[in-house]
């Protein structure tokens, strides 16, 4: 490995120290570690308000995981990161800190004043009125330039004015910090410069600004660097200028590469050992923070409410998803009207069609929720993470995608009966039973929907959820006693199929049809055991696994959910 020779014999410029009280933001003997591997190594920083500081080094270095560990989104393994004396992990510290990833994370389907409106619903205090929402959204909007373009798909921007859009979603609080992960990563050099005088401009109003970043034309753009050497050890602190001169290079763009050729260990302790530790900048101390005053996550009666409008506008606003809502369950009932005869019920029928006309109908149920639920979840983890940073209430958002869903699936089930019955595919029957019908259909449609966010909770991409899909559906197939009856099945097939919403949901609607007393004597065989007595304990089954689902989705995302 060839050494650099340091050829500056002065300390840096411009190192900061920790301020007096601990105001500010710092990082105070900062340690990550993962599966045995350092990845920051005994960091202290002071980032002085009213700055634009970069964060730079080679790939693996820890620039993203010092970022993370700064915003609160990782805890550390040893020291700590504070804002005025306050742990960043804690809620009150992340609402004063604005984060935004290299990737986006808002809703790409929705015009960008209507992402703004639901962010700033949920991120500014319960006791905010309309019009200082209203007047916040403009006010960034006009600040960044997107006045213009608050009425376009945040999907139909172009990349900087997206990443722009990222930014002012960031900017309805005023935070006090403000960190951002490649900024300008993907974007032409005329428009990354422009995100970054954006960026200067935001740091003018005294919000302390970190970045990291490998363009050396965004460095140049910074008051700050802060170079980190592989193994996450900090190599610099102090002015892009200072940093030219204590790696004795001459252009900010062999910055990288002075590092990357230094021994880590000897860079870094060559840094520490420096006699520069000059106090913060007078500006540190005297730059005033422009704060809205109205940060704080509302109230969980106002998030309720606001979550529930947002899918709502989200599930009218995706193609993709309004086709499955409505091709979906149009598919299978056409093709339920399609596979069964009008006389199933009658006594020219016969037991295994009137036995899987009745199972179909509890797998589509169990079907319809399942699918609309798998997706839910998983496609907007980033944004509910960062909305989480806030104190946003998981069981609130939890509940605005069932309350959401839940009438989509009544519909379904209306539409269901009405056209199965109204073809003769059903037998005839009273007020009651219908409606009883209804709400085992509706039971069994909730049941597979909290599985599908149960199972969109856990999956970490789009294409894992589908992949679950048919993983879930089999043991529902198989399982639920209309293929193999349950009394039939070994003791493992019985414990299994006693965990299946089918099962009970296919047994329920046998019942309350009087399929035993509809048959011949004798066609039932096995499955009369199934179909005889009152569907109360099915029921009672039913809203069990509701119940369970649901609560293990809240429990699922909230550990998910937490700083890692």
């Amino acid at each position: 490995m060839s050494v650099t020779t340091f050829t500056a014999s002065s300390p840096p410029a411009s190192r900061s120290s920790a301020q007096a009280g601990g105001f500010g933001l710092q990082a105070s003997n900062l340690s990550q570690h993962a599966a045995g591997h350092t990845l920051l190594a005994d960091i202290s920083l002071t980032f002085p308000r009213g700055e634009i500081i970069a964060i730079i080094g080679g790939s693996g270095a820890g620039k993203t995981t010092l970022l993370e560990s700064v915003a609160g989104i990782r805890r550390p393994h040893r020291g700590s990161v504070t804002l005025d004396g306050t742990d960043v992990t804690d809620t009150v510290a992340r609402q004063r800190i604005g984060y935004v990833p290299q990737d986006d994370i808002i809703h790409l389907d929705l015009p960008l004043r209507r992402t703004m409106a639901h962010a700033a619903r949920l991120r500014l205090a319960a006791t905010t009125t309309r019009p200082d929402i209203e007047a916040a959204i403009e006010r960034v909007l006009g600040e960044l330039d997107l006045a213009d373009r608050g009425d376009v798909r945040v999907r139909d921007l172009s990349g900087g004015q997206r990443k722009r859009a990222s930014i002012a979603v960031e900017l309805l609080t005023r935070p006090q910090v403000l960190l951002l992960d490649e900024p300008t990563s993907g974007l032409d050099p005329a428009t990354a410069a422009e995100v970054m005088r954006l960026l200067q401009r935001v740091a003018s109003h005294g919000t302390t600004v970190i970045v990291t970043t490998h363009a050396p034309a965004d460095v140049r753009a910074c008051d700050r660097v802060v170079m980190l050497a592989r193994g996450g050890r900090l190599a610099f602190d102090g002015t892009p200028g200072a940093a030219l001169a204590w790696f004795g290079v001459d252009h900010l763009d062999d910055l990288h590469t002075a590092v990357a050729e230094c021994d880590p260990q000897e860079v870094a302790d060559r840094f520490a050992d420096a006699d520069g530790s000059d106090p913060t900048p007078a500006t540190t101390a005297e730059v005033r923070v422009e704060t809205s005053g109205l940060a704080g996550m509302a109230g969980r009666g106002r998030q309720l409410t606001t979550l529930i409008r947002r899918s709502a506008e989200l599930m009218m606003r995706t193609r993709l998803t309004s086709a499955i809502l409505v091709g979906s369950p149009t598919l299978v009932i056409a093709m339920l009207t399609t596979l069964f005869r009008p006389d199933t019920f009658t006594g020219q029928g016969d037991a295994i069609g009137a036995i899987q006309l009745v199972y179909w109908i509890a797998f589509a149920g169990f079907f319809f929720g399942l699918t609309y639920g798998l997706l839910q979840i998983v496609t907007e983890a980033p944004i509910v993470r960062r909305e989480s940073f806030w104190g946003l209430s998981i069981s609130a958002y939890v509940a605005s995608k069932v309350l959401v869903l839940l009438p989509l699936l009544l519909l379904v089930d209306i539409a269901l009966f009405v056209v199965l019955h109204t073809m003769d595919r059903l037998p005839s029957a009273d007020t009651r039973s219908w409606l009883a019908m209804g709400l085992v259909f509706l039971l069994d449609a909730t049941a597979g929907l909290a599985l599908g966010l149960l199972a969109s909770a856990l999956v970490t991409n789009a294409a894992q959820a589908t992949l679950a899909l048919p993983m879930l559906c089999f043991p529902q197939v198989l399982f639920a006693g209309a293929m193999v009856p349950v009394d039939v099945m070994t003791s493992g097939g019985r414990a299994i199929s006693g965990v299946m919403s089918n099962r009970w949901a296919f047994e329920a609607i046998g019942r309350i049809l009087d399929v035993d007393d509809q048959l011949p004597v004798g066609q039932l065989g096995a499955w009369e055991t199934a179909f005889h007595g009152d569907a109360s304990v099915q029921i009672a089954a039913l809203s069990t696994m509701v119940v369970v689902c649901a609560v293990g989705t809240v429990l699922a995302l909230s550990r998910r959910l937490k700083p890692r």
